[in-house]
């Protein structure tokens, strides 16, 4: 007798925490398993993040933080939004949570009711269709495929509005594709957002830093729609802080209002001493941020160069994050030693039993012809998984 919530029992598991796991388990039984499945930068937190720390330790800062986190914090995010983004607002309207996981999840919480319709492009990072359906709320997926950069177009987003639609969910630069939508992009679909007052927008700003085309462009920018948007960021990417779990939002005041109510009934403040770290992540050097981004940028280089050498990988080259997406659906129907690759998933774990590769499956990106490798891993471990990949889907026919 299955006594679970029917809330919990229409989530799908994480495919990409599932993918780390399984590698982990070849890992263990001794095998060399090249892992490019897992979204996190593989460069150590920088010193004097990791000092700040220490002296907060020393400081005694371990008691409980106000809900939205430290003013001290709050008002280094503020400033990094008005120096960086050239964005205006005060520490009441930031509020800083466990991750930017659960920034995205609070927001979604405080604005999605029973039937709202919550824009999600496709492909999208695996946990939002899972957060709508968590506030019983309707995800509606857009898809964009590889021939218009996995972006959508201001025609796609108006088709997909409907009086229904409370939110748009947009990722930029992208989770799983590396996509980076350009101020021109960004404006059309303002263009469109401001003629439906109703719609709020969450802005997933968390590859802000790993960029390759000079500037983030942030779709608060503009002011039509301002007041609706909902930026989401935080330390994990750019100052690898994966662990650390600090994200924040920043947004209207009534609606950080909301969030703080309800974190203030589920997890309170964020871990102090993360606090701490982060504050000293966005007021000290911003050097290792961009040695991290130069360090990823030539790996991007190198990844689309070795994928463009496959025969049947369709690949686009991603202009931020660290991740490449590539089609792949032409190997469908094919086997090897009597393995048949029927879709994403088949031809992942075929990678990885076979060429000892960890990649992730596009079904539940929203892109079942793709498969999702991640390069933040070093140069040599990209070349020699590049290679083992090429090896093993050769030998479908």
């Amino acid at each position: 007798m299955n006594q679970l919530s029917e809330r919990l029992n229409r989530l799908s598991p994480s495919a990409t925490l599932a993918m780390s796991q399984k590698s982990n388990e070849l890992k263990a039984q001794g095998v060399d398993v090249i892992n490019l499945s897992v979204g996190e930068p593989d460069f150590n937190t920088p010193d004097h993040i990791k000092e700040a720390a220490k002296q907060a330790i020393d400081d005694n800062f371990s008691r409980y933080s106000p809900v939205p986190g430290y003013p001290a914090l709050r008002n280094a995010i503020v400033a990094k939004l008005k120096n960086e983004n050239g964005l205006e607002y005060t520490p009441a309207q930031i509020s800083c949570a466990n991750g930017a996981k659960q920034s995205v999840c609070n927001a979604i919480m405080v604005l999605v009711n029973e039937g709202d319709e919550v824009i999600v492009p496709a492909p999208f990072w695996v946990s939002y269709p899972e957060m709508v359906k968590m506030a019983d709320g309707t995800p509606v997926i857009v898809p964009a495929g590889i021939e218009q950069d996995f972006k959508i177009t201001p025609e796609q987003l108006e088709a997909a509005i409907t009086p229904k639609t409370k939110a748009l969910i947009l990722c930029s630069p992208s989770n799983p594709t590396g996509s980076v939508y350009s101020k021109e992009e960004l404006s059309g679909l303002a263009e469109v957002l401001a003629r439906h007052p109703q719609v709020f927008i969450i802005a997933d700003e968390i590859y802000e830093h790993i960029n390759y085309i000079g500037k983030h462009e942030s779709i608060a920018q503009f002011p039509d729609i301002h007041d609706r948007v909902i930026i989401v960021n935080g330390v994990s990417k750019a100052y690898a802080m994966t662990g650390w779990r600090i994200g924040f939002v920043a947004g209207p005041e009534w609606l950080v209002k909301a969030i703080n109510k309800l974190q203030g009934q589920y997890t309170s403040g964020p871990c102090s001493v993360s606090q701490k770290a982060a504050e000293a992540a966005y007021t000290g050097t911003q050097a290792p941020v961009e040695n991290m981004r130069l360090a990823f940028e030539r790996r991007r280089n190198l990844i689309v160069k070795l994928a463009k050498e496959i025969p049947g990988f369709e690949v686009n080259t991603p202009q931020g994050a660290f991740y490449l997406f590539p089609k792949c659906d032409s190997f469908y129907g094919k086997s090897a030693n009597g393995r048949l690759i029927n879709n994403a998933e088949d031809l992942a774990m075929y990678l990885l039993e076979v060429a000892h590769v960890a990649c992730v499956g596009g079904t539940s990106f929203g892109a079942p012809e793709c498969i999702r490798m991640s390069y933040a891993t070093s140069d040599e471990n990209i070349i020699e998984a590049m290679s083992r990949i090429k090896k093993a889907l050769a030998d479908l026919k």
